[in-house]
């Protein structure tokens, strides 16, 4: 036994300094209870595109009628979706530090230069205290939220009164792989129980960025485009069968794309 506990340590030693780690998976069991919960669901609200052909574009329910506000954390160099939704009459709110303004301008946006996180500082502010600033007395908002990982923290963070005011919710999940880690997968699915608790998913659509990581049945792509609906706007449901949806575009255009693996809305093979 000590040789062999020495044999793993040394193994472990060395892919550590070629930037490798070793992690103990999740149980499947586990994963299938996470996939089960996650699956899309097809709802009295059809899907629309709202944003451009690639990225920047996303898939929404046809459910927009009183919603007036839109914030959406992460500036990218586009702003085909934040757009669309001014064309629509909604307000929106962006805010990200690492840019000084959004790519183009339009009278119904208004920016922050901070980066959504945890604390409030000349950096950062939460999303909490950001709805708070500019949208006190109002409710069914759209958050779009593409914010390199930082999604996880500040959903957690987030109370669930104030997710509640979200009418539909676009957030991009990275690092989506780590669900197969078992020590990374609790902050994932922890996430997902939050939020599953006041929405359904209406949509899936995976970044053609990278490909899908396979380990044993599971496929899991490292970026993931997540659309929810909040469950008093759901009035019939049943489990989204085609994938990819009609709507749905490359997210990068010179890439290989991909379908929605399997594994995320079909049935699970035990």
């Amino acid at each position: 036994m000590a040789i062999a506990t020495s044999i793993k340590e040394n193994v472990k030693a060395f892919l550590y300094k070629k930037n490798y780690l070793i992690s103990q998976a999740t149980d499947s069991s586990i994963l299938d209870k996470f996939l089960g919960s996650v699956k899309p669901m097809a709802t009295n609200h059809d899907l629309i595109r709202i944003g451009g052909e690639t990225d920047g574009g996303y898939l929404v329910p046809n459910d927009l009628v009183g919603v007036e506000v839109c914030f959406s954390p992460g500036v990218s160099h586009v702003a085909d979706f934040e757009c669309e939704l001014a064309s629509r009459g909604i307000s929106c709110f962006l805010a990200d530090y690492s840019v000084d303004a959004p790519p183009i301008g339009n009278n119904l946006f208004r920016f922050e230069k901070k980066h959504l996180g945890q604390t409030e500082d000349s950096k950062y502010t939460t999303l909490e205290n950001w709805v708070e600033r500019n949208a006190p007395n109002q409710r069914d908002f759209i958050l779009q939220m593409d914010i390199e990982g930082g999604e996880y923290p500040v959903i957690v963070d987030t109370s669930s009164e104030t997710l509640r005011k979200f009418r539909i919710l676009v957030i991009e999940f990275h690092r989506m792989e780590s669900l197969y880690d078992r020590y990374s997968f609790p902050l994932i699915d922890f996430t997902f129980t939050k939020l599953l608790k006041d929405f359904d998913v209406v949509h899936i659509h995976p970044n053609n960025f990278a490909k899908p990581i396979v380990y044993g049945r599971y496929e899991i792509p490292p970026y993931m485009e997540f659309t929810f609906l909040r469950k008093d706007r759901i009035s019939t449901r049943k489990p989204a069968a085609t994938f990819p949806h009609p709507l749905d575009k490359k997210n990068v255009p010179r890439n290989e794309d991909f379908s929605l693996p399997r594994c995320w809305f079909g049935e699970n093979q035990g």
